[in-house]
């Protein structure tokens, strides 16, 4: 029988420590949470000082009654729960229930789940930290007061199911409110001028900037066309003049490791992951991987961290990869701290980094799956990568006079690659400028002309949106996937294009909200109770006075909302469609993947079907079919013919009803960050054009 009991969270991880530990050892896991605050009522005495009444949870009475009779045999009992808050808290509730005193020292924590770090910490156990339990307990209870007294007055003015929260209802308001500027925007019209040069047969261009006012630049504007001509008219038949041209350097520093949001918004934009998936492959890779040679290994430190620190053993790794690798010269100066408080943060965690840095990706790949290599390997690049000394450019900046007026251009080259020999965000070339001298005068080979109009800001996607979230101070790394998940599930928003659109759910549980619970949406008073939390994990602040602050106003703001909100009806929009069930019109209603269309006969007649939307166009390959938008069974977008399966026709890109006008095939709409990019269906056609505006528009 082993004599020492080791506690963790989750079985995978169990499964990875017994491998490290002796004999003597028999790892368990708690799956998670053993007690709760209970699920079907508050389970806060608010008269009695907010104290919780927690509960063993339903369904883990085997688990639990197992685990105390292992702890009763073992001589010395180990809580190595995950190193946060959370963690923490679950230690204490395993520590109360196994009966476990609180003066000892048997709570073991570890940043990485490798075998000299968790034999290590088995060495060195610490007593339970209820700085960092409370600071649970009181983010705990007040997610419960709001959620558990809010939403059951939505349930009942609005519809069932709805939910409200600290956290979600603020981010459903940053959705809706860029919803509203992109419905309110007003698009201005606006003109680029830019002249084409010529020098040494090498061809430049330089845009206008502004006009000279009495030898002095002024930033011009131009805003319509007749502008444009009263330009054109000031620099007809004068002379390109080169006026100045500097010269100058300039480095740009390495990225700084992960820290789990700026993991979240990496895998969304370089990857298209989720950062609900990338928090699920990222547990994995943290837990344990069976790596061929070696055994099942962590591969990378704690997930879940606001951290950007690095230990010194892995900036020393780094810095032996790079000089091996690139040479001497690309050994950065070392970690540089995000922020000032950096060593301060919530938890005292490193960055998100590789357990190993000579686990080179490619040297494990086939032990990985295909999204693991893909997650790690931007993990492992990363972290060597903020260990490379920084790029270095050279830089030239041209002023040309032509008249009163300027045109600038700008160019660069790098000198010294320094981390962008492995890292690069982008496939920016260099710009050279050919070598001018100030007061020559510049060959003008053309003079483009060029409207526009301003665009309104864009819907934010998965990644903009934790981004967001991170810099108002909202809510915390952990939370930011299940956050997301919430709103989607309870249909407040949807994705469309990778980014959210507000329902009219949403919006209207938003405006309640606002009206009645403005604390609530209040994003500077949702930072300032984070803070406070933090306060509580330092020692500063009492957590049940955080509580007591907070309720003051929020119970006048519950009993004002009861006595004074209207009930609200959301009604369906009607269509023309007849449900071939029972008869009646059809009616659009909200899902998980956007519209789609209901009989309002339900629960009578259960009949839906696909929301289908026509573009018009017919069906290249049949010829007979239109075009249709479909989604896939993961709620992707796609364009397929109305005759399938008689017709397979199918095309991701949307299709536009303008014709190619190369070879009058279809023209397919492909949305990038530079604008929407037009181009043909026929491959043996080589047309493509790049448009600002919004293609659905036209």
């Amino acid at each position: 029988m082993a004599k020492k009991l080791v506690i963790v969270e989750s079985p995978a991880k169990a499964k990875t420590i017994s491998k490290f530990l002796g004999k003597n050892y028999r790892v368990e896991a708690s799956v998670g949470h053993v007690r709760d605050l209970p699920k079907s009522k508050l389970g806060v005495d608010i008269d009695n000082d907010f104290e919780p009444k927690y509960m063993n949870i339903w369904g883990k009475g085997p688990l639990i009654k197992e685990l105390k009779s292992k702890a009763k045999k073992a001589d010395r009992v180990y809580l190595a729960t995950d190193p946060d808050r959370e963690g923490e808290a679950i230690s204490w509730h395993l520590a109360h229930i196994l009966d476990l005193p609180d003066d000892e020292k048997y709570r073991v924590e570890f940043n990485e789940i490798t075998k000299d770090t968790i034999k290590d910490a088995i060495k060195n156990p610490r007593k339970i930290n209820k700085n960092l339990v409370d600071a649970q307990q009181a983010r705990r209870i007040l997610d419960r007061l709001v959620g558990y007294q809010i939403s059951p007055l939505l349930w009942k003015k609005v519809k069932k199911g709805l939910s409200a929260g600290r956290v979600q209802s603020v981010a459903t308001k940053i959705i809706c409110d860029r919803e509203k500027e992109i419905e309110e925007f007003e698009p201005k019209e606006y003109w680029t001028i830019e002249a084409e040069h010529k020098k040494k047969n090498r061809k430049f261009k330089s845009n206008f900037y502004g006009e000279l006012k009495e030898g002095k630049e002024k930033k011009l504007e131009i805003s319509d066309k007749k502008s444009v001509e009263e330009i054109l008219k000031g620099i007809e038949d004068k002379d390109f003049l080169v006026d100045k041209v500097k010269r100058g350097k300039r480095n740009r520093n390495p990225y700084l490791p992960y820290t789990t949001s700026s993991l979240q918004q990496d895998a969304s934009r370089k990857l298209g992951f989720s950062t609900k998936k990338t928090m699920i492959i990222a547990q994995q890779l943290y837990e344990g991987i069976d790596i061929k040679k070696q055994g099942t290994i962590g591969l990378v430190t704690y997930i879940r961290t606001d951290s950007t620190r690095l230990s010194n053993e892995a900036i020393n790794k780094s810095k032996e990869y790079i000089e091996e690798n690139f040479g001497k010269e690309y050994i950065g100066k070392g970690n540089r701290a995000k922020k000032k408080s950096d060593v301060e943060s919530q938890d005292a965690h490193e960055a998100i980094r590789p357990t190993n840095i000579m686990n080179i990706p490619e040297d494990i790949k086939e032990s990985l799956s295909k999204d693991q290599f893909r997650l790690y390997n931007l993990i492992w690049t990363r972290t060597v990568a903020s260990q490379m000394a920084r790029a270095e450019f050279e830089t030239m900046a041209i002023s040309i006079r032509a008249g009163d007026y300027i045109f600038k251009s700008n160019g660069s080259k790098i000198v010294f690659e320094g981390f962008l020999k492995l890292y690069r965000e982008d496939n920016k070339k260099d710009i050279i400028l050919p070598e001018l001298e100030e007061g020559e005068i510049l060959k003008v080979e053309n003079i483009e002309t060029k409207q526009h109009f301003t665009q309104p800001p864009p819907r934010y996607t998965e990644a903009s949106l934790v981004k967001t979230l991170e810099e108002l101070g909202i809510g915390r790394p952990s939370t930011y996937s299940p956050t997301i998940s919430t709103i989607l599930s309870r249909n407040y928003v949807y994705l469309e294009k990778k980014a959210f659109v507000p329902t009219e759910l949403g919006m209207v549980v938003t405006e309640l909200l606002e009206e009645y619970f403005k604390d609530i949406l209040n994003k500077e008073f949702t930072a300032y109770l984070e803070k406070q939390l933090d306060e509580v994990a330092s020692g500063d602040v009492e957590w049940k006075q955080t509580i007591r602050d907070f309720y003051k106003d929020f119970s006048k703001d519950l009993a004002h909302a009861e006595e004074e909100m209207k009930d609200v009806e959301l009604k369906d929009e009607e269509t023309d469609v007849i449900c071939e069930k029972c008869g009646r019109n059809m009616v659009i209603k909200m899902g998980r993947y956007g519209k789609f269309l209901a009989c309002p006969g339900y629960p009578d007649c259960r009949n839906a079907k696909p929301l289908v939307k026509n573009l018009g166009i017919k069906c290249p390959k049949c010829k007979d079919g239109d075009i249709i938008e479909r989604r896939s069974k993961k709620g992707r977008i796609f364009y397929g013919c109305s005759n399938y399966p008689d017709c397979d026709f199918m095309v991701w890109d949307k299709p536009i009803k303008e014709k190619c006008p190369e070879c009058n095939s279809l023209l397919l709409s492909k949305y990038s960050k530079k604008g929407n990019k037009v181009y043909c269906i026929n491959e043996e056609c080589n047309y493509d054009d790049l448009r600002e505006h919004d293609i659905d528009e036209e």
